[in-house]
């Protein structure tokens, strides 16, 4: 079956996360991704482990790079550069995440590769964008920090916490997708590429949404809450007899479901907790009151009892129970891959569904060129 993005040529030149999350999409979806990567090392994220898959290989990298095709090629190198340039001429789309300024300095940069395309689509990925930013370095967990994510993320008397993914790199890498497939679009139209830019920080700043909003909004400095909302309640993680439960209330009939299950339907009613508004108010009485009723049963005898009555409630599961949900579900979380030595890999599943273009899952990530492992040399 037809791939969305068949016949797109997609040249790599980013390492770590954000970018090579965003080729991996593209690839995912069809593309033909070439990444480039340097000689004896590759990638960063080879040599991120552990943990390793059966192969020896770091699963870091496994996450970011299936369906694509792994070059050695030193920019250091007259002739290895002079190769990059010719696969850059022959994209489509180029994504890179060098320090803002350095493919310039070699040639490789927008304006010297667009003189001679005018078609391709260059996306550039940066922790703080060109300008004054350009120095900083973009490591994901410094963005959570300096962007806020930290400072809203933990319990409220204890140490600022990251999530515990990388998720600004994750974030920044699907913008790009979005930004690249735009860029596209208008190619298609106009015959002419452009230049997509994206930066942690700003992805960043976009997704903290309704946290981000209170601030540009309303004026409201957001601080730690732990497990709370800022805006309902209850939804958070309470004590049940035996464990952890998540309740996601989000409006009063769920609310009203909630307390009859509970034993207290008179809870709804109370002046304290009627509206969300209230419960907001109220929410370390609703607390008290909800958590003296769950102590009667476990945790997942209540997920049961909840979510039969349409209540968002469940456990918290660690990522095998995860993936054992959704396999019980029929999602089909993972797909496994053959490398050429026979080896299998098995990696999560691209979420996205096309009913006519679906993604595929063509290559398992590629063997460093040259590597003991690439070549079939286990000694």
């Amino acid at each position: 079956m037809a791939g969305a993005l068949d016949n797109l040529r997609v040249l790599d030149l980013s390492r770590v996360l954000a970018g090579p999350f965003a080729t991996m999409m593209l690839a995912d979806l069809g593309a033909e991704v070439t990444k480039v990567e340097r000689p004896g090392h590759g990638d960063d994220t080879r040599g991120w482990g552990p943990p390793y898959d059966a192969g020896g290989e770091a699963t870091y990298f496994l996450a970011a790079n299936r369906n694509k095709r792994s070059v050695v090629l030193d920019l250091k190198d007259p002739a290895d550069l002079a190769e990059v340039r010719r696969l850059a001429l022959e994209a489509d789309v180029v994504v890179e995440n060098f320090r803002p300024g350095f493919l310039d300095g070699i040639g490789l940069g927008y304006d010297d590769l667009r003189a001679v395309n005018p078609r391709l689509v260059y996306c550039s990925i940066s922790g703080f964008g060109r300008g004054a930013g350009a120095e900083l370095p973009g490591y994901d967990m410094l963005v959570q920090a300096l962007g806020g994510l930290m400072s809203i993320t933990g319990e409220p008397d204890a140490e600022p916490q990251k999530v515990g993914v990388a998720l600004v790199d994750v974030l920044a890498g699907l913008f790009a997708t979005v930004g690249i497939l735009a860029a596209l679009r208008h190619r298609d139209a106009s015959g002419a590429g452009q230049r997509v830019d994206i930066e942690l920080l700003s992805s960043l700043l976009a997704a903290l949404v309704n946290q981000a909003s209170a601030f540009t909004a309303g004026g409201v400095v957001p601080a730690r809450m732990g497990n709370m909302h800022p805006s309902i309640a209850p939804y958070e993680v309470m004590a049940a007899r035996d464990g952890h439960l998540v309740i996601a209330v989000g409006n009063d009939r769920q609310f009203a479901h909630l307390c009859e299950i509970a034993g207290a339907p008179a809870l709804a009613a109370d002046d304290r907790f009627a509206t969300n508004p209230a419960r907001v108010g109220n929410r370390d009485a609703l607390r008290a009151e909800l958590e003296a009723r769950l102590a009667e049963r476990d945790a997942d005898e209540w997920a049961e009892l909840l979510t039969a009555a349409r209540v968002p409630a469940g456990t918290i599961n660690d990522l095998a129970g995860a993936f054992g949900l959704a396999s019980g579900l029929g999602l089909e979380p993972t797909v496994t891959l053959r490398r050429d030595d026979g080896a299998d890999v098995e990696l999560v599943r691209n979420p996205i569904g096309l009913s006519e273009t679906p993604p595929s899952y063509r290559l398992a990530p590629p063997r460093l060129p040259g590597s003991p492992a690439a070549s079939g040399d286990d000694d």
